[in-house]
């Protein structure tokens, strides 16, 4: 990482108070080296919470995995203080993982406003997930708000179950002065549309003395509304669920000033099949853990150097790594030739800087040219439509990209 105290954001946030702001150039000194399709896929972090889902019989259970992987998938934005790149209209990033079972396919299909489609599908075929995102980013003075817009989709197709869900607000603070932190918040409601199954989870805001910082709790119900279970946790750290008459009397207890304890991480509570390796440093938590609870989800270690990366996580580093022969098989949209990006990443910041200014240049110049010849951008490999299970707008893909016909791809790098 570069250093950032050396340049002040206020000399260019102050113009943009209240205003939308996709569409201010910021310095790249203020980004990190990797494209917002790239942070996108990092939601696969966690695919081992989309196979257990795969892999539980019973309709509640398949609920918490889902949860636990719609927290999880936000988890990696933690201490992430760096913007990531915009993606350039009909950019592109692959990525396939055999030893995770999965592949995955996003394209920037619209730039005002930016709006990113992606599409994974399990290499078993037990799984599709897809969506598309339009983060409406704000700044109100000492914050920068990003409200995720846009539908997540994910189908266990041997189950014949779609879900369906929204992010919740991520929030930097201290943009201007003092030590950058970050919130999420909100209510992020999970919809089972084949049984009517609901979860809803609750992001709590920061507060006054920052007591409830991170912290999700919610609960699952079913059609019926009758309440199933209750989840309780941080994003930042773990997810428990336990039944909701324990959690009751748990919480009358505490109100009474009865005596609660806290979570001793034990061997068998936390070891789960995706633990990190045994020299990474240990999570510490500080959720207050209910007797009789179950493990939904923990947060993965990250690299010990990571503070001085961007505060990456170990998937987040391999994203833009560009492995011997690879080049020869990428469609020529991919983030990972991204020439600003690279340079960022190889410590070339002024090579970088000019790049991304020759880069936007490039595309504006690309938008003149079709407006003056009144012609239609065409999205390669997804197309506008509808959300089957919600009947909102979406983004859906048309399929066809792992044919790697890449010929008809536009020229933006």
């Amino acid at each position: 990482m570069f250093s950032r105290s050396d340049f002040s954001v206020w000399s260019i946030l102050k113009k943009c108070i209240g205003l939308e702001l996709s569409k201010i150039t910021m310095p790249i000194v203020f980004n990190e080296p990797l494209s917002f399709l790239q942070r996108i896929t990092e939601y696969m972090e966690h695919i081992y919470l989309i196979n257990k889902a795969c892999s539980h019989a019973d309709p509640l259970e398949r609920m918490q995995a889902v949860a636990a992987f719609a927290v999880s998938a936000v988890a990696s934005q933690w201490e992430r203080t760096g913007k990531p790149f915009n993606p350039l209209l009909g950019e592109t990033y692959e990525l396939t993982r055999e030893d995770l079972g999965f592949r995955f396919i996003s394209e920037q299909v619209s730039h005002h406003p930016p709006i990113s489609a992606f599409y994974s599908e399990g290499l078993n075929k037990d799984f599709i997930f897809h969506g598309s995102i339009y983060p409406k980013l704000k700044f109100w003075g000492k914050s920068i708000e990003a409200e995720p817009r846009g539908t997540i989709t994910l189908e266990l197709l041997k189950h014949n179950e779609a879900y369906t869900w929204t992010n919740p607000t991520c929030c930097v603070h201290n943009v201007i002065i003092g030590k950058l932190w970050l919130e999420q918040y909100g209510t992020v409601e999970i919809v089972n549309h084949s049984t009517g199954d609901k979860c809803v989870l609750n992001f709590k805001p920061c507060g006054l003395f920052g007591k409830e910082l991170h912290r999700v709790e919610g609960y699952i119900q079913d059609k019926n509304r009758k309440k199933l279970c209750v989840i309780y946790g941080k994003w930042t750290e773990c997810l428990w669920c336990t039944d909701p008459t324990t959690y009751e009397t748990y919480k009358k207890n505490e109100k009474r000033g009865g005596e609660q304890k806290k979570l001793k991480p034990s061997e068998d509570v936390i070891k789960s099949e995706n633990d990190e390796a045994d020299d990474m440093p240990e999570v510490q938590d500080t959720v207050q853990f209910i007797p009789g609870s179950k493990l939904l989800w923990r947060i993965n270690c990250r690299p010990p150097n990571s503070s001085q990366m961007y505060n990456f996580t170990s998937f987040a580093v391999s994203l833009n790594e560009l492995e011997k022969g690879m080049e020869a098989i990428l469609a020529p949209t991919d983030c990972r030739l991204r020439p600003d990006i690279r340079n960022m990443e190889n410590g070339n910041m002024d090579v970088a800087s000019k790049e991304k200014e020759r880069l936007e240049e490039k595309q504006r110049a690309a938008r003149k040219e079709r407006a003056k010849d009144e012609v239609e951008w065409h999205t390669r490999w997804f197309h506008q439509g509808t959300n089957p299970y919600t009947g909102t707008s979406d983004w859906l893909y048309s399929g066809g990209y792992f044919d790697r016909n890449f010929s008809d791809c536009p020229d933006i790098y």
